[in-house]
């Protein structure tokens, strides 16, 4: 129960009275009515509500939308899997770019919808906060336009052309209206400007690393938090997405500025990274805090586990010595054999990335290569109450150190930037793969090398499809599998999911009709 220990010296630290048993838990009495005076318990009750949605993804709004697998299924690294092709039949359709408006992720839609709402309420509660020092105000007013900007990246890679709103919709219809995908990026990044920004006194809004306030002791309930480091990882994943080359030597610094800090290290251990014991290591920027509690199957609107290992993992996968603790699930997302090639002899990230159970007892399932992802895996012990499949608590690793050297590398190598600090791309890529080999294994720090290195790395990490798109190199993702049931064809409407046509049909007839993405009508 460390992580609900946790949040609960959290809110004793702030001075925070609760009813309830952690942050999360959005459980504190202190609530205002829109545009009332607000306490700092009532800005900290909507703050946790808007960090509720990051738990929320697995089992979104009843669909199984976890964003690493949503990501991945479009990459080169992993089949759909299942019980057979219409097991789940929009993943199958997303997999192969074949995806329709009746048949889409609606489940991330309504989260990520939800989460812009809350951290409205959040930052319209900051606006009100009285009795609250200004430095406080200024931590939760940055923590939610993160939350706001993380999931609004969301909404605008799967999409595109979504809408967007700061004030609460109060009015009849509800609606607002639909925004351009270059628009959406420009909102974006004035949230990650502020949160990432100083006060007025000249201070960091936040932190390098939350788990240290201003005076250096260490505050192990800020965990699970945002940071400073969090919102320049963020900032570079949008900007590199939109190929913003006017902030390309604002990010390269930023990583330099992550990487001097000091604060972030490679945890040594690859495989060992992945276990309980070794969430929000010194290698962790931000990740989820799952809890092994509160999911059920008549609700993706509460608790805080995870479906994802069980998602992931063989079907009646047995137990013994060539197993370990790890478990059976639903046989989804299995790994393709090439993906397994791309490691050389010697790297540990194959097998920490990796489960390959072709010599195991289980039972095999649509598109079955005997290789199952192994970072977010089903694991005896992770689940041991309630609706179990719904309530793993393996946090997802949003960011980590090994995205920012690599980001920086790639900065200088690809994108043309100047090295900053001393820092240069090959003593990244160094770190990078002595980490993975346990011995220096230097290779060349160039564009091929690098590419390949972060694919290595990120296997099930939900990262590979993005980066393809980015970079243009989705011509790989064009393929003619007959026996693996993956047929498909990468057009340039791919790169955008179509809008739910739920969504389509609650604004027809209105001024703030939303249009279908290209491609789809």
């Amino acid at each position: 129960m460390k992580k609900i220990i946790y949040f609960i010296l959290l809110l004793t630290f702030m001075g925070v009275t609760a009813c309830g048993e952690d942050f999360l838990t959005n459980a504190t009495t202190e609530k205002q009515a829109a545009g009332a005076p607000a306490t700092e318990g009532a800005i900290l009750s909507n703050l946790a509500a808007a960090y509720q949605i990051l738990l929320f993804d697995s089992y979104a709004d009843n669909n199984y939308n976890s964003i690493p697998l949503m990501s991945d299924l479009r990459s080169d690294d992993i089949f759909k899997g299942g019980g057979d092709a219409g097991d789940q039949h929009q993943l199958y359709l997303l997999s192969l770019f074949t995806s329709t408006p009746q048949e889409t992720l609606n489940g991330l839609w309504s989260i990520f919808y939800s989460g812009l709402a809350r951290c409205n309420n959040a930052l319209e509660a900051c606006d009100n906060a009285v009795n609250v020092k200004p430095e406080k105000v200024e931590q939760y007013r940055a923590e939610a336009h993160f939350l706001r900007a993380y999931y609004m990246h969301w909404l605008w890679k799967f999409w595109g052309n979504v809408i967007y709103f700061e004030e609460p919709l109060t009015t009849p219809p509800y609606m607002t209206k639909q925004m351009k995908a270059d628009e959406i990026y420009a909102v974006i990044m004035k949230d990650i400007d502020y949160a990432c920004g100083k006060t007025d006194q000249g201070k960091d809004r936040l932190p390098m690393k939350l788990e240290k306030n201003a005076s250096g002791n260490n505050i192990e309930a800020s965990i699970g938090r945002v940071n400073k480091a969090a919102v320049l990882m963020l900032k570079a994943r949008v900007v590199l997405y939109q190929k913003d080359t006017q902030r390309y030597a604002e990010v390269t610094k930023d990583m330099a500025e992550i990487i001097n800090s000091g604060e972030y290290h490679l945890f040594n251990n690859f495989a060992d990274m992945w276990l309980d014991q070794n969430e929000f290591c010194e290698e962790s920027i931000f990740e989820t805090n799952q809890l092994p509690e509160g999911k059920t199957w008549a609700s993706g609107w509460q608790g805080y586990g995870t479906n994802l290992p069980a998602f992931i993992s063989p079907a009646e996968l047995k137990g013994g010595n060539q197993t370990g603790d790890f478990k059976g699930g639903w046989g989804f997302g299995p790994v393709r054999t090439s993906t397994w090639a791309i490691y050389e002899d010697g790297d540990k990230r194959r097998e920490g990335s990796i489960n390959d159970w072709s010599k195991a007892e289980y039972t095999k399932r649509f598109q079955d290569t005997g290789l199952f992802m192994a970072k977010y895996a089903a694991r005896v012990g992770y689940n041991p109450q309630g609706d179990t499949d719904l309530n793993y608590c393996n946090n997802l690793r949003v960011f980590r150190f090994a995205e920012t050297l690599l980001n920086y590398a790639e900065m200088l190598v690809i994108h043309g930037q100047a090295a900053v600090g001393g820092v240069t791309a090959q003593a990244c890529l160094d770190q990078v793969r002595a980490r993975a080999f346990g011995t220096a294994k230097s290779v060349p720090a160039t564009a091929e090398n690098i590419k390949l290195e972060r694919r290595r790395e990120f296997v099930g990490e939900g990262m590979r499809f993005w980066d393809l798109v980015r970079w243009g190199d989705t011509s790989v993702l064009n393929e003619n599998l007959t026996e693996s049931n993956s047929v498909r064809t990468w057009k340039e409407t791919s790169k955008y999911l179509p809008i739910p046509q739920s969504e389509i049909d609650k604004t027809k007839g209105t001024e703030f009709a939303l249009e279908q993405n290209p491609g789809y009508n």
